[in-house]
């Protein structure tokens, strides 16, 4: 791992994805790059680095003072003495949130993002979703979701879901660096659903191919009976006491993203705990 994008919206939820980053960065071995989003200057008189003409509306103009004053307060926050001695480098851009960080990650040729999150609920996590889901969806990269403080030094047990059956190497290669870098134990649990109901014998071998085909080490397996796999996991993850919960993501979109759903997204705004996924499609 080289580099690690962390989007700061100042609220207490993205400084701690900077604390964790942080953390997981050590001193200077893996650069951090922390972006400012700021949407609603028009790309008629601004570049998306803030810079623009001199004859600004008014509306322009107050949006340029909050630009000037958002990189201040940006640049203080990453010189804070906990920082000292990172890599670490901030920007503000100006834009689309996502579009603004789905180009950070490209430019960065980022490893990881780290964001808070707040979660979203009821009609907005229906239709709207937040920021953080659409980074879920379509980023190239692992991306790790979390509400509050995180000691990366206390990582021990990371649970793992997977329905056993969809090839998954990229995802379990990308957890084994984590695993290697914290030395947790991978829980594997699939979530047995009445609707997708399988029998444990059936399930033991699918987790003994599994298990064979990645070769894993540190690792237990679960076939957990629940409602839902998003309760299940949830469940799952309260049981074995897990400091991080990991799943693959299909990134749907549109109106089979709207009917289907997305287990990742879902965990994303319900656990208290944070979240990691990678798209399946990388």
């Amino acid at each position: 791992m080289k580099t690690i994008l962390v989007p700061i919206d100042f609220s207490s939820q993205s400084k701690h994805a900077l604390d964790l980053a942080a953390q997981m960065a050590g001193k200077g071995r893996i650069k951090i790059e922390v972006i400012n989003i700021i949407e609603g200057l028009t790309p008629s008189s601004f570049n998306t680095m803030g810079e623009g003409a001199t004859n600004y509306t008014e509306d322009e103009f107050f949006l340029k003072q909050l630009y000037d004053k958002t990189k201040e307060n940006l640049h203080n926050l990453i010189g804070q003495g906990k920082y000292s001695g990172l890599n670490i480098s901030a920007t503000v851009v100006v834009g689309n949130p996502y579009q603004s960080i789905a180009k950070a990650i490209a430019d960065y040729n980022a490893d990881l993002v780290v964001m808070g999150t707040k979660g979203s609920s009821g009609i907005d996590e229906v239709l709207i979703g937040s920021n953080t889901e659409k980074v879920v969806r379509y980023a190239k990269c692992p991306v790790i979701t979390l509400k509050s403080d995180v000691d990366f030094s206390k990582m021990k047990h990371i649970v793992l879901a997977t329905n056993l059956n969809e090839p998954q190497p990229t995802v379990v290669k990308e957890i084994k660096k984590l695993q290697h870098l914290t030395g947790a134990k991978i829980h594997l649990v699939k979530v047995n659903t009445p609707n997708n109901f399988h029998t444990q014998r059936q399930s033991e071998a699918e987790f003994e191919k599994y298990v064979q085909t990645y070769s894993f080490d540190n690792y237990d397996t679960c076939l957990y009976n629940a409602t839902s796999e998003e309760d299940g996991i949830l469940s799952y993850a309260e049981d074995v006491q897990a400091d991080l919960i990991a799943i693959g993501t299909h990134g749907r979109t549109g109106l089979l993203h709207l009917l289907s759903g997305s287990i990742a997204e879902d965990l994303v705004n319900h656990s208290q705990i944070p979240v990691w996924t990678l798209s399946l499609k990388k």
